[in-house]
């Protein structure tokens, strides 16, 4: 497979919580920062923020998670719950042998850093939430509440959770349709979509989301070649998992219910990220304020989407080494 290569970046495969992985690495002394991914996307997310961390002074270690890229994608849906995913990055501090990190999280990457620092308080020392903040454990089922919301119309989190492995098998046979109307930015031009009708009966995914008439200015044709190779190696499956465990992750975290998050936190993401549904910084601070003792801030970048640290990496390197620097 093609490599995506970063100065002063490079790759090699560890043993973690009983997986194989690959991480990629750049600098050398300094303190640990961790990077973990979200979906669909991969190591690659980070190419902005590993070169400037290095320069100024952390060592950087950004796995390509569990069932993405080149590290292990176990058969078992119940291998991507949360606990485990958190033991995969407690797992990599071992293997290159430092007691304690700083862990970043996006999207999917957000809970397993936050729930990487619940379950296990003395090996984090820093903890930053982009795009999906944390204001506690749900006290329902949330997977029932979506089923309620959503009813007979379509919803991609309902739709990761249908039996028969239907989602990964639409996203396989088209990486590319997928990942290109995914990867825009709020204000991207698009087609009208082929399926308009809301009710889950009338499609997939793909064709409800309009096609790109171009690419976005932060993402150039050769990185969307190489998000598409990485996903034609893995396949989706193991991505979609994590969704899939959205339920047990409930489950299997009821004894977190009172726990809280006492290491600094920052929460960062693009003010029109759709997570946070037009949330303003006062709202997300007095949510995850419950939570976190040690909120340091709340940063939301105007006018960006979802991969705020892909569509505004100045902006993003900003916050993180601010944060980071007064830790």
């Amino acid at each position: 497979m093609g490599e995506q290569s970063l100065d002063g970046v490079e790759f090699r495969f560890i043993e973690t919580n009983g997986i194989r992985m690959r991480i990629a690495e750049a600098g050398t002394a300094g303190p640990l920062v961790l990077f973990a991914h979200g979906w669909p996307e991969s190591w690659y997310s980070w190419r902005h923020q590993i070169p400037a961390l290095a320069a100024a002074g952390y060592r950087v270690v950004v796995p390509e998670m569990r069932g993405y890229g080149q590290t292990d994608a176990p058969e078992s849906i119940d291998a991507y719950n949360v606990v485990e995913l958190a033991a995969d990055m407690v797992g990599i501090l071992d293997a290159v042998g430092v007691e304690t990190a700083i862990i970043v999280g996006h999207d999917w990457g957000a809970p397993v850093a936050t729930h990487s620092v619940l379950l296990h308080p003395t090996r984090f020392s820093g903890l930053v939430m982009m795009s999906v903040p944390y204001g506690g454990r749900a006290d329902n089922s949330p997977m029932d509440g979506m089923r309620r919301n959503f009813g007979d119309n379509f919803f991609y989190i309902l739709y990761h959770n249908e039996p028969g492995g239907i989602a990964e098998s639409e996203y396989d046979s088209d990486p590319r349709g997928l990942l290109s109307r995914l990867y825009l930015s709020p204000d991207s031009p698009r087609e009208d979509p082929s399926v308009q009708d809301p009710k889950r009966a009338a499609g997939g995914w793909i064709p409800r989301l309009g096609a790109p008439k171009g690419l976005p200015e932060w993402l150039s044709q050769e990185d969307l070649d190489y998000y598409v190779k990485q996903f034609e190696h893995s396949g989706f499956r193991g991505g979609v998992n994590y969704y899939r465990n959205i339920e047990r992750n409930w489950e299997v975290t009821a004894h977190l219910a009172n726990t809280v998050i006492e290491v600094p936190t920052l929460f960062l993401a693009g003010e029109r990220d759709m997570v946070i549904a037009g949330a303003s910084a006062a709202n997300l601070r007095s949510r995850i304020g419950q939570v976190a003792t040690d909120l340091r801030d709340v940063v939301l970048v105007p006018g960006i989407g979802h991969w705020v640290q892909q569509e505004a990496p100045d902006e993003t390197n900003r916050a993180l080494l601010d944060f980071l620097d007064h830790l």
